[in-house]
């Protein structure tokens, strides 16, 4: 299987909208006020114009996308990175492509390149499943607010990163996502990470 991390293209603004059109099929039942649960094809290009947009292609074609905002959204509570607009095509659940995806930006991107200790994103009390994925994925809610819009209670969470947790991955991970779970300090012209 062909995996590539990449930043999303312009050429891929409409694939994004059909994965994430129906990857917020959830959002949109709960009434929750989303700006990826509803965007047209001019904000998803708006999206990887603006920000770094994210995408894992298997064989080809865009599974899963993230996008690390480049916006002022939550300066005013924290200077982290955030992501959001976190989506897997829905046709590839159980295939771990959305893990996989954050799992690259965290290392790659948050901690590799941009040198930052921890990243967040925000969600909804009410969604059913999103906070405790989140949490099983190290992530802590470090602020409850209500935007008064009718989305209810939102948390801030926060995962911390560290060249440790990297180190000592494959303690964590099923052999079926990566059997050797073996990472190198290395001169790859990167990240200084290179997977065995």
């Amino acid at each position: 299987m062909g995996e590539v991390y990449r930043l999303a293209e312009l050429k891929d603004a409409e694939r994004l909208l059909d994965i994430t059109y129906r990857a917020y099929e959830t959002i949109r039942e709960l009434g929750l006020h989303w700006p990826a649960a509803t965007a047209d094809l001019a904000l998803i290009k708006d999206n990887i114009a603006t920000n770094e947009c994210y995408v894992l292609e298997i064989d080809g074609s865009v599974e899963a996308t993230i996008t690390l905002s480049r916006g002022e959204e939550i300066k005013a509570l924290t200077e982290l990175p955030f992501v959001k607009w976190f989506a897997v095509n829905p046709d590839a659940r159980g295939k771990r492509y959305g893990g996989k995806l954050l799992d690259w930006v965290e290392e790659n991107v948050i901690l590799g390149k941009l040198g930052a200790a921890a990243v967040t994103l925000a969600t909804a009390e009410k969604h059913p499943w999103l906070v405790p994925m989140y949490e099983r994925r190290g992530y802590e809610r470090i602020l409850e607010l209500d935007p008064q819009n009718g989305d209810g209670i939102m948390y801030l969470m926060r995962k911390s990163l560290s060249v440790n947790q990297l180190l000592f991955k494959g303690a964590k991970n099923d052999e079926e996502d990566d059997p050797a779970g073996i990472w190198t300090i290395a001169d790859t012209g990167d990240c200084g990470l290179r997977h065995e």
